[in-house]
Parts: structure tokens; sequence; C-alpha cells
């Protein structure tokens, strides 16, 4: 049997269909996290970061960043040696908000030590918010596990 044009051109017209309701279905089934819940709020207060970015690039010194053991140490700049420092490290991976871990710390020779989950693989970002003295310090690494 014999197909002609009509019954090719309908043919055509089928598989772009089935196509287009394959891509619907399958982009109703994604999963998407937004960065932050509140990000406006946040977004005003950016004005924060931006100043204790500042204040870091003042103190001089980048992180260094060792990973051992299922542990993530963080060596802070050498003028953070004997000052008491506080403040927060936060692990950020951008495709999965379940995979966020954060730990507040107090530290006195600008050394940080944050236990890993067995399941943390990929591309993260470090956020490390300090305060010294009164003085706010904010520092974003790039980091792969």
């Amino acid at each position: 049997m014999k197909f002609n044009w009509g019954y090719k051109i309908l043919f055509v017209y089928l598989a772009f269909v089935a196509g287009i309701i394959f891509l619907a279905f399958k982009a109703s089934t994604q999963k998407f996290d937004l960065v932050q819940q509140d990000y406006y709020a946040d977004e005003l207060k950016y004005q924060h970061v931006i100043d204790a970015k500042a204040n870091a690039k003042l103190e001089g010194g980048d992180l260094t960043t060792i990973i051992n053991n299922g542990h993530l140490i963080i060596q802070l700049p050498a003028t953070f040696n004997a000052a008491m420092v506080k403040g927060t490290a936060h692990l950020y991976y951008a495709a999965d908000e379940t995979k966020d871990l954060s730990k507040n710390f107090t530290s006195t020779n600008a050394q940080i030590d944050m236990e890993l989950l067995t399941k943390m693989k990929g591309n993260y970002t470090l956020k490390l918010t300090l305060e010294k003295s009164g003085v706010s310090y904010y520092y974003e690494q790039k980091i792969t596990l």
C-alpha cells in the first residue's frame, strides 16, 4: 500500500502535536527552587553585603579551603588570627535547595571546620559572613565537592 501526500501531512501533524504534548508534560514535572524565599526583603538589605565585601577587601588576604575526610576546612586570612570571630558559613547549591548547608561558628584561630554530608557532590558557592570587633566581613568562593 502506498501513502499519498495527505497521509504524510497527517503523520507530520500528529508527530508535531505528540511532541508538543510531551514537552508540555516534561516542563510541568520539572522541579525548580527559588533562590531565596523572601528575596525582596533580602535585596533591600543587600547594601550590608556590599559594605561587608568592601571591609573584607580592605582587610586583605583570601580564603583557603581544604576538603579532607568529609570535612571542609576554611582558613581565614592571617589578620583574623588571635581574634574572636563569629559568623555563618553557608554552602549554597544552585540546583537544589535541599543540598544547602549552613553552620554558625565562633573561632579564635582563623579556622572553621564544617562537616560535609556524604550526598554533597557538585558545584557549591561558599558564602561566609563574619564579624570581628563589631565589623562585618563577607567572603564568597566557588567550591567543587
